[in-house]
């Protein structure tokens, strides 16, 4: 990948170009032990103690639950998100599951405090919905996004996500819910 992509539309607003590496159950049990060296041989990159924080050793043990009880759904799971030849990890990203039964995916990513407000959010975002736009399962994306979040709401906007309800978290509190079709994204 360049490090410039043209995507047409909003999607020549982002200057980044990311690419996406599996975290493995491997990695993220290492992360869990508090092994960040380890963590990142078995990733294959450097990780940085972001993917340490409280928040982030939650998520591993929630994925981690999730492959346990269905390894068919580690496709699905976290990536990390990688810029440049160098394999620099400015965060991680991936779906919160597989398609349901009416084919919607829901998203999730996140850029580390270091690599915020430099385009690596959207570009994130961008390999997200091209990725959920090349499964022929996938009809929906949905995005849930605090209404506080003005970085992550302002992420979304020009693709075309549209606002359908809200909900309350258990971990992030109340929520609004925004869903875009799958096939909006013109491809890679």
């Amino acid at each position: 990948m360049t490090d410039e992509a043209d995507y047409g539309g909003p999607f020549t607003r982002s200057p980044r170009c990311v690419r996406f590496v599996e975290l493995s159950g491997g990695a993220m049990s290492a992360l869990l032990d508090g092994d960040l060296s380890e963590a990142s041989r078995v990733a294959g990159v450097s990780l940085t103690r972001y993917f340490m924080t409280d928040r982030a050793r939650w998520l591993w043990r929630f994925r981690l639950n999730q492959m346990a009880a269905d390894p068919g759904q580690a496709r699905w799971m976290v990536r990390q998100a990688v810029v440049g030849d160098n394999g620099l990890v400015v965060g991680h990203a991936g779906f919160h599951g597989p398609p349901d039964e009416v084919g919607m995916v829901e998203i999730g990513y996140s850029v580390a405090p270091d690599f915020r407000r430099q385009g690596y959010a959207r570009s994130t975002l961008i390999e997200l919905l091209h990725r959920a736009a090349a499964e022929a399962a996938v009809t929906t994306v949905r995005a849930t996004i605090s209404p506080d979040n003005v970085a992550s709401l302002a992420t979304i906007s020009g693709f075309g996500f549209v606002e359908v309800g809200e909900q309350w978290d258990e971990e992030d509190g109340r929520e609004l819910v925004f869903e875009v079709p799958a096939r909006r994204v013109p491809p890679a």
